[in-house]
This record gives structure tokens, sequence and C-alpha cells, in this order.
């Protein structure tokens, strides 16, 4: 892990907030911690290296939300979602969304660790494998027009029905597509593959 690496925790819970911020200092992990979407925007050093834990539920712009603006202001960095009133829809929306993981409350302090050191390391590897501008270039010139419009589609949080109705196609070929861009691009999940494309258009 990157010492520059910090955890970034948005909670409306101020118990929450500094229950989180003594646990992460308690392992000696840079931590900042924020009641709001707006707080956590404001802040310049909201763009990484590191990871985001957010909670779902918060007042004037929710957890899923926040993921949506993320992608907005082209932020990538991984984000670990927390709720207490946690549902299977809500889940799979936060992992189309980007999400890399998500954990239903009560959290184990320890298993929180364990996830957030994993999305360090993640974030880390991630950003020294899309370092080189002429590397993603080159994996972005192998895709075609229209893995090029899934790829889009994908990263705007759509799912494959959504997607193979827009572009007229069937799901299996959304599938087809979707599985050679991520084999073209080198990547592994829906997370990586938005992060990347954000990636991508931070240096263009």
């Amino acid at each position: 892990m990157s010492p520059r690496s910090t955890v970034f925790v948005i909670d409306d819970d101020e118990d929450v907030r500094q229950s989180l911020r003594w646990l992460f200092e308690s392992v000696s992990m840079p931590v900042e911690v924020f009641g709001s979407a707006a707080e956590f925007f404001g802040d310049p050093g909201c763009e990484g290296p590191g990871c985001l834990v957010l909670d779902v539920r918060m007042p004037e712009m929710d957890g899923l939300e926040l993921l949506e603006v993320l992608r907005t202001h082209r932020i990538g960095l991984p984000v670990i979602m927390i709720s207490g009133h946690a549902d299977v829809p809500m889940a799979v929306k936060a992992m189309q969304s980007g999400a890399v993981d998500f954990i239903q409350k009560p959290v184990n302090h320890q298993d929180l660790l364990q996830r957030v050191r994993k999305a360090l390391a993640a974030d880390e590897r991630f950003r020294a494998e899309i370092g080189d501008p002429r590397i993603i270039a080159e994996r972005l010139e192998q895709l075609t027009a229209k893995e090029r419009e899934v790829l889009e589609a994908i990263v705007n949080g759509r799912t494959n029905k959504a997607i193979a109705g827009s572009l007229d196609l069937s799901v299996r070929t959304v599938e087809t597509h979707r599985a050679n861009l991520m084999r073209k691009l080198e990547v592994h999940s829906t997370a990586d593959l938005v992060r990347l494309t954000l990636a991508c258009r931070l240096r263009s």
C-alpha cells in the first residue's frame, strides 16, 4: 500500500465517522472523513489514490446517486458500499455502477479492514498498470465501434438487457461484446472496466 493512499469515509452519522476514523488510524492508514457528498467533493484530495468507504443511506445525495456523480466527475476511486438496509437489487445496482464491494451493517471491523486493504492494493496495482497512456490507447484501438457503444453503456451503469434494447441487439450478442472488450482491455470485473474508462477520459 502506498503511503499516499487514503481511505475516504462518507457517512452522515458522526459516531460512525469517528469510529471508522479510529479504526483506520489504529492500523496507521491515512483516513479522511466527510459527513456528506458535498464535503467530499470539496476536498482537493478526493481523486485519490486510495479508496472510498460510502454509506448508502444519506440525506441530500445517497450512496447510489454519489456513484453516478463520481462517474460524471471522472473520479475512479474504488468504492466499498455500506448499508444497514441492503437488499439484493441494491447490491446489484451498486456493483453495476462500479462499486468493488458491498457490506451490510453491523460492520465487522476486521472484515472491513481486510476489504479496504484489498481495495487499496487493487487501486495501487491499477494505477501502476494504467500509468502509460500509450498502452491504454493501444488497447482502446482494438475495440470495434459496437464494442465502444457497449462500453459506454456499461460505464453509464446499464444492464445487458437495457443495452440490448437500446442497441437493437440480443442479450447474448451484448454478452459477447462485453466479454471481448474486457479481454481486449485486460480487465476482469465491471468495476475495473469502469475505472479504466474513467482513467482514459482523464488523460484525454
